[in-house]
């Protein structure tokens, strides 16, 4: 009777192994849809910043009003006939009044 009862337990080991530590395991069930839980996170930025980027694009293809202002802001641009006046904020004259104190 004592053997029967340890196959059957054996048997009910074997069983049981394949359930919580094996391929398809509920700990790597477990682990897999914390991916893809994670993974869906970053999908749902990457979709934002596309939806962004492509407005964006849309906007310069149809407006020049856009890519003016991206000129101007990056790139330093002006228009012909304009004067460029660049105000610095305590530059070298206000270190030099700074010193001198």
């Amino acid at each position: 009777m004592k053997v029967l009862s340890l196959v059957l337990v054996a048997f009910i080991v074997l069983l049981q192994y394949p359930l919580w530590l094996g391929k398809g395991s509920w700990l790597k069930v477990r682990e897999v849809g914390q991916q893809i839980r994670t993974q869906h996170e970053i999908n749902q930025e990457l979709q934002i910043r596309n939806a962004a980027l492509d407005a964006e694009v849309r906007d310069l293809k149809q407006g020049h009003e856009a890519i003016e202002e991206r000129a101007r802001s990056e790139l330093g641009m002006i228009r012909k006939e304009e004067v460029f006046v660049h105000i610095l904020e305590g530059g070298k004259e206000g270190k030099e009044k700074e010193a001198s104190r």
